[in-house]
């Protein structure tokens, strides 16, 4: 795909909301990767996101992504979170700013290291406004965030409205990969009814019954990770897809 993947989503969205399965690198082997981005696409995830860990070596970011590419023809799209390693001959590259981060670094320090670069290389870049919900997990450590407590939902349409008023094209709200609980349904319905750029929900969300609920309070696009990694993931990833698509 060639700087197309804001007008696939704009055209999935229309449709009805959209399945992002993400996969870790660091978790499995690049063959191991390809073989479940194939699965993902075969039962149905839109799209994929290639990132989530901080210990990821350049070598296996790049055989990670060689792989999920030569598997798939859904975008496949870079997740960056605090690495040096970086991967740009992907779809596009999710160009985050940790909104509640106390470090200047994860809200515009490390972009603006890789912007001049992005540019010339005409890589497509999607900006998302990337807010952290508690628990947070590793993701929270690594970023130095402020996590927003999951009764804040004030907070959490602060940092939502932030993100939309700095024009990004995207909002993020995010409670760690391998979350006990998804983001709170609640929360998730005051910063959708507030702000006007898709929602993106992701962290915790493993069952039907979680993704559903998150998807009737108003996410837009609905993220994966851990799901994937367990056994009988293609019936469990499948039943979280029809709870989306209902």
């Amino acid at each position: 795909m060639n700087m197309l993947v804001q007008s696939y989503l704009q055209e999935k969205l229309s449709k009805g909301a959209v399945h992002v399965t993400l996969i870790d690198p660091v978790r499995q082997a690049p063959e191991a990767a390809g073989r479940l981005a194939e699965t993902a696409q075969e039962v149905g995830s839109d799209m994929i996101f290639v990132g989530g860990s901080s210990r990821v070596t350049q070598r296996v970011l790049s055989e990670t992504a060689d792989a999920v590419k030569e598997k798939t023809s859904i975008p496949v799209l870079f997740f960056p979170t605090g690495t040096d390693s970086i991967c740009l001959n992907l779809d596009a590259f999710l160009f985050l700013s940790l909104l509640n981060s106390r470090n200047s670094q994860f809200i515009s320090g490390t972009q603006s290291r890789v912007s001049s670069v992005l540019k010339r290389l005409t890589v497509e870049v999607l900006a998302i406004g990337y807010i952290l919900i508690e628990p947070g997990m590793k993701l929270g450590e690594i970023g130095e965030a402020e996590l927003v407590a999951r009764d804040d939902f004030w907070q959490a349409i602060g940092y939502a409205l932030t993100a939309q008023y700095m024009g990004m094209s995207y909002v993020f709200l995010e409670a760690g990969n391998g979350a006990a609980q998804p983001v709170p349904a609640g929360m998730v319905r005051a910063v959708k009814r507030e702000i006007n750029v898709p929602l993106i929900v992701g962290g915790g969300i493993r069952t039907a019954i979680d993704a559903r609920r998150v998807r009737q309070a108003g996410a837009d696009i609905v993220v994966t990770g851990t799901v994937i990694e367990t056994a009988g993931y293609r019936e469990r990833l499948r039943s979280i897809l029809s709870a989306l698509k209902d």
